[in-house]
C-alpha cells in the first residue's frame, strides 16, 4: 500500500517553464503576441505542416476548421462514438448533424470498412479520432475522403507526437483534399499549456479564414494594433469568435515543446513497463500498438477480462483507488449520454463494439513525472487485484 495518492495525471513542470513565462510577463506582452507565434512557428515545424494556428482548446481548433470548410446547418460529419464530448458537440454548435461509425475493438479508432455506408448526399466532412495517442488509419480514411469529395478534420487531441507510416500527425496528407489536424495542450495532454490548442494545415484557405475567426472576425494580423508596425485600423469581415492563445500560455507551451521527445521516451518506457507486465495474464488485454507507426501514449488503455474475474470494472477502480492509485475510464461512448441518446433516439447496442469495449477499459496512470517505484506500484496492485478476484 502506497503511503500517498498517486494522481492519474500530473503536467511535467520545471525551471524551464517558469523562465519562459517569465520572459513574457517581462515584455509586457501577455495576450497573443511574438510568444504565440514562436510557438507556432516550432510546432508546425516540428509536425511538417506550413501553418500552425494556435487557439485556446482543442474544441476550439475543431470548431474553426469546420467553419472554413463551409459546415453548415443540416450537413453531416461523420466521426466515433468513442471520443470526448467535443468531437461531437462541434458539429452541433453548426445544428449539424454528428453520424456515428463504431470503433476498431482492436485499436478503439474508427472502424474503416463502415465509414462508406454511413456517406450521404449531405456528408461534408470526417472526424477521425487518433485515439490514446494511436494513429487512426488515415491512408484509408484520406482515400474515402478523396473520393467522395470530403474534408477531414483530425481529432488529434491525444496525438502528439504520433506519426502514421513515417508522417507525423498534423503534416499534410498524400491526397488533395481539405484537411487540418487538431490537438489539444490540456493540463493532462503530452504537452500542456494548461489550456489550448493549435490547428496545423497546409491549406492556405483554410489557414487565413482560421486565424481571422479566431479573433472576431477581424481582418488579418489585427494582433498587431497595439504594436510599433500596427495599425489602430481594422475591418470585421465575419462574426468571429474569441480563441486566441495567450502569450504566457505559449511560453508554457515552448518550454515545454522543448522537452516533448524526453517526455515522450518517459511514457513509452512505461508503457512497456506495463505491457511486459500484463500481456501474459489472462484477466487483461493490452493496448494496441502499431509497430509502423509511433504511439504517443498520451493514454494506457488496459481491458479487462471480465470472464476471468469475480468483480466487475467499477469494482475493479474501486480497488485500485483503495490502493492510492488514481485511474480513470476512457470514454463512455457519446450514444450513451443522454443529450445524443435522446436527441438521435440510440440504443446501447447500436454500436456493440465501443459499448462492449467501455464496459472493460480501464486507463491507468502514464506521464513522465512517474518514478519508477511509482510505475510499480500501479503494476502490483493491478496484478493483485486480479490475482485476488480471479475466477
Amino acid at each position: 500500500m502506497r503511503d500517498a495518492f498517486l494522481p492519474f495525471a500530473l503536467p511535467d513542470i520545471d525551471e524551464s517553464e517558469l523562465a519562459q513565462i517569465g520572459e513574457a510577463l517581462a515584455s509586457g506582452w501577455i495576450t497573443t503576441g511574438p510568444k504565440t507565434r514562436q510557438f507556432e512557428a516550432e510546432f508546425a515545424a516540428i509536425v511538417g505542416a506550413r501553418h500552425a494556428i494556435a487557439v485556446n482548446s482543442c474544441t476550439a481548433a475543431m470548431h474553426l476548421a469546420l467553419e472554413a470548410v463551409g459546415l453548415q446547418r443540416g450537413d453531416e460529419v461523420i466521426t466515433t462514438p468513442y471520443t470526448f464530448a467535443a468531437s461531437a458537440e462541434v458539429v452541433r454548435y453548426f445544428d449539424a448533424r454528428p453520424v456515428l461509425v463504431d470503433v476498431n475493438a482492436g485499436s478503439f479508432n474508427i472502424d474503416v470498412d463502415q465509414i462508406e455506408a454511413a456517406i450521404t448526399s449531405r456528408t461534408k466532412a470526417i472526424i477521425p479520432v487518433h485515439i490514446a495517442g494511436q494513429a487512426a488509419d488515415l491512408d484509408a480514411i484520406y482515400a474515402i475522403a478523396q473520393r467522395h469529395k470530403l474534408a477531414v478534420i483530425e481529432d488529434a487531441a491525444h496525438a502528439f507526437p504520433t506519426t502514421y507510416r513515417g508522417r507525423m500527425i498534423g503534416a499534410p496528407p498524400p491526397l488533395q483534399l481539405k484537411h487540418a489536424a487538431c490537438f489539444s495542450f490540456y493540463a493532462t495532454k503530452t504537452i500542456a499549456t494548461g489550456e489550448g490548442g493549435m490547428i496545423c494545415t497546409d491549406d492556405d484557405e483554410i489557414a487565413d479564414r482560421c486565424r481571422i475567426m479566431a479573433l472576431h472576425g477581424i481582418s488579418k494580423d489585427a494582433w498587431k494594433r497595439y504594436t510599433a508596425e500596427g495599425s489602430w485600423y481594422y475591418e470585421i469581415i465575419a462574426p468571429g469568435y474569441k480563441y486566441n492563445l495567450t502569450d504566457v500560455a505559449s511560453a508554457m507551451g515552448l518550454a515545454q515543446l522543448a522537452k516533448a521527445e524526453r517526455m515522450w521516451r518517459r511514457r513509452t518506457e512505461i508503457a512497456h513497463r506495463y505491457t511486459q507486465a500484463f500481456a501474459g495474464l489472462v484477466h487483461f488485454q493490452t493496448p494496441c500498438a502499431q509497430d509502423q507507426d509511433q504511439h504517443a501514449w498520451h493514454l494506457y488503455m488496459l481491458r479487462l477480462n471480465l470472464a476471468t474475474l469475480r468483480i466487475d470494472r467499477a469494482r475493479f477502480i474501486e480497488e485500485l483507488k483503495q490502493r492510492q492509485i488514481g485511474v480513470s475510464v476512457h470514454f463512455i461512448p457519446l450514444h450513451i449520454h443522454p443529450y445524443y441518446r435522446d436527441t438521435y433516439g440510440y440504443q446501447a447496442l447500436d454500436f456493440p463494439v465501443a459499448y462492449g469495449e467501455f464496459q472493460r477499459e480501464i486507463s491507468l496512470p502514464i506521464y513522465s513525472k512517474m518514478s519508477d517505484q511509482d510505475v510499480q506500484d500501479v503494476i502490483d496492485a493491478v496484478v493483485t487485484i486480479a490475482e485476488t478476484y480471479r475466477c
